[in-house]
């Protein structure tokens, strides 16, 4: 073949190519173009020819390239680099698309040439990137399936991390999430992650302030070099030191507070595109929703738990009650019957002594229960908790150091000042007893609005106060801190404790319109938050009437008890003290009696009395037939009735059990008021 078939050859194959070819000399300037060339960068074959190669790249690209060239065309013994190597051309009108290059010397003649074979690879890029994002995808349902069909979101810590790492290609990923306080981080599930990296990683998170950023509205991934260089030093370091060179941060939050951080890693640098970190971001939801779905669960759960016990404690104290009324009330008469008699006294007095043990026991189930009466007032806050925490340090001893912190300009906080300070001090001594060889107790008081998303603490929307108190101890295990709450449970030795402390607070909480919060961890400390409601406008004092000094009279009284020991205490009682009496066991015989009997002056009845009409509908009813007729209520315990019904509460109760003095100066106050 001649020289002149073998140049013919070339120049067809050349231009019959199916991919852009263009061949440039050694200052980059193009020599030869084929049609493909011109049409994939939009220029005619002539226009290309002299044109700077580095006039098909976008600007930004084109020092690189140069420089980049001059290298490879300064090596004499330079090789072809073949095909696959990717940039982004651009077209003539300006646009701009990727290519696949593949570069070779041509070896003809005095001057070096080069020959250049380009290929638009937008289908392919977006072929692959269609096949990635498919990929992200089926990660995001299996993940999505693990979340909704995992009943422990703790289950799904273990299995996130590994799940990511697998779905980006990185070699490792860790998750961290907040410890007791919201502020340490501590690790809870990890992959390829050296053991050493791991546990300095959170304190080095907390330098660069991850949270104060991902509370900045900053609900993305936050990259390695985005973070700020003058904090970001050390974790660099670490991470290089580890073989990392790249890092993604996700912030997790729960509800609209950032509680822990999602961590992707990779030795390659910038290996995070807008799909990978779209991945992690959808990775971050399914598992922030997975958290807060089980955890309204447990408390939804734990919730109904309560309430169940709380009906069944309820329902045992008022029985109890009247037991105990039942046998103080003998005590009493006997005690009468005896007087005089010195040998027999000490006797009658220890066993009342263990009615009013029994009385103070109910009274702590009843306040668990929500079933107790409560005389809540305005209490300004900085000065109620200078006068506890003067109480505590004196109670709590020197090991136990007690701070306590009270934001200024606080409104007042509306409840039973006697129930707040048993309260507290009862928080303050279970956390001294976690902390057998001293510690800290902290108590703050703070102001708190609870807007309509705080479902979880089951508040109405409104303005409260909280009161933390948070202690150093031992802290509590998680299946203690599931039953922390219910009576009669407790982690301490057999007369140590009758584990109603917690309950009894709880109860207090709910019953003046707040809630509670407990946070712990065992070797963290435990932290219970009160949540407690503000005092109205016009709060007047709750405190009852003054009763008058008399103890006894003449006037004329009806007993209603369905209880027959319990009437028959009631009716000695009264007795004794100078009064008359008539009795019924129903509240149908109740009105019979007041219709027939015009010298009732007072009705005396139990809240609940069996079945029918209860004792609040008899006083409704007994009021409507005669108006000025004085009505005494009594009960075990606090009624739903007597809390939802807005009429009732203008009725005096007295608390089972009650003593003949307490009888006697209700009956006095009920009878004196006009």
């Amino acid at each position: 073949m001649s020289a002149a078939d073998r140049a013919d050859l070339f120049q067809a194959l050349f231009e019959t190519a199916p991919d852009a070819m263009i061949v440039v000399d050694r200052e980059g300037r193009i020599v030869l173009a084929n049609v493909q060339a011109g049409r994939l960068f939009g220029y005619g074959n002539a226009d290309l020819r002299g044109l700077q190669v580095e006039a098909l790249l976008p600007e930004a690209l084109r020092s690189a390239h140069g420089a980049h060239r001059e290298r490879f065309m300064a090596n004499p013994r330079v090789r072809p680099m073949g095909a696959g190597f990717e940039l982004v051309g651009m077209r003539r009108d300006g646009s701009e698309f990727p290519v696949e290059i593949g570069l070779s010397p041509i070896h003809a003649g005095d001057a070096p040439l080069y020959a250049a074979s380009i290929r638009d690879i937008s289908e392919t890029q977006r072929a692959r990137l269609t096949l990635a994002r498919a990929r992200y995808d089926a990660f995001v349902g299996q993940l999505g399936r693990l979340a909704l069909e995992s009943r422990d979101y703790e289950a799904l810590l273990a299995q996130l991390p590994e799940l990511v790492a697998e779905a980006l290609e990185v070699e490792a990923s860790a998750i961290f999430l907040s410890g007791t306080q919201r502020q340490d981080l501590r690790a809870r599930g990890s992959v390829g992650m050296p053991l050493e990296t791991l546990e300095r990683l959170p304190a080095l998170l907390q330098q660069v302030n991850w949270k104060a950023a991902a509370s900045g509205g900053h609900r993305g991934a936050i990259a390695l070099q985005d973070l700020p260089a003058s904090s970001a030093g050390g974790l660099q370091a670490l991470l290089a030191e580890a073989g990392f060179r790249d890092a993604a941060l996700l912030p997790l939050f729960d509800r609209r507070e950032a509680v822990g951080v999602l961590l992707a890693l990779t030795g390659e640098a910038q290996a995070f595109d807008r799909d990978k970190l779209h991945f992690l971001q959808s990775a971050a939801h399914l598992f922030t929703a997975a958290m807060q779905r089980n955890r309204s669960e447990e408390r939804l759960a734990h919730a109904q738990r309560l309430e169940a016990i709380g009906q069944l404690t309820g329902g045992v104290a008022h029985d109890f009650n009247n037991l105990l009324t039942i046998i103080s009330g003998n005590l009493q008469l006997l005690e009468d019957e005896e007087e005089g008699r010195e040998e027999r006294a000490p006797i009658i007095q220890s066993a009342l002594r263990a009615v009013r043990s029994g009385a103070a026991l109910t009274r702590k189930l009843l306040a668990f229960a929500r079933r107790q009466r409560l005389s809540p007032r305005p209490i300004a806050p900085a000065a109620w908790l200078g006068d506890v925490s003067a109480l505590l340090k004196r109670t709590l001893g020197e090991t136990v150091v007690v701070h306590t912190r009270c934001e200024e300009q606080l409104p007042d906080v509306f409840v039973d000042p006697g129930e707040l300070d048993a309260a507290l001090v009862n928080l303050a001594l279970n956390s001294r007893d976690a902390m057998p060889r001293g510690g800290e107790l902290g108590i703050a008081v703070e102001a708190h609005e609870a807007l309509a998303e705080d479902a979880a603490l089951e508040l109405e929307p409104g303005r409260y106060l909280s009161i933390s108190v948070a202690d150093t101890g031992i802290g509590m295990a998680p299946d203690v801190l599931a039953h922390a709450m219910e009576p009669f449970f407790t982690t301490k030795i057999a007369g140590k404790g009758s584990g109603l402390g917690l309950s009894m607070v709880y109860g207090f909480a709910k019953q003046s319109g707040g809630a509670m919060r407990i946070e712990s961890q065992l070797g963290y400390g435990t932290r219970i938050v009160l949540y407690l409601p503000v005092a109205p406008p016009a709060a007047a004092d709750a405190a009852g009437p003054e009763r008058s000094a008399l103890t006894s009279g003449g006037e004329k009284v009806l007993v209603v008890e369905d209880e027959p020991e319990v009437r028959e205490i009631a009716v000695a009682f009264l007795r004794s003290l100078g009064y008359s009496s008539r009795v019924a066991a129903t509240a149908e015989e109740a009105l019979d009696v007041l219709r027939g009997d015009r010298a009732i002056e007072l009705l005396f009845s139990d809240v609940v009395l069996g079945s029918g009409m209860t004792g609040v509908d008899l006083a409704h009813e007994a009021q409507r037939l005669r108006p000025a007729l004085r009505v005494l209520l009594t009960s075990g315990y606090e009624h739903p009735l007597l809390s939802g019904d807005t009429d009732a509460n203008r009725f005096d109760l007295l608390r089972k059990p009650y003593s003949r003095e307490e009888f006697a100066a209700a009956l006095r106050s009920t009878l004196d008021r006009r």
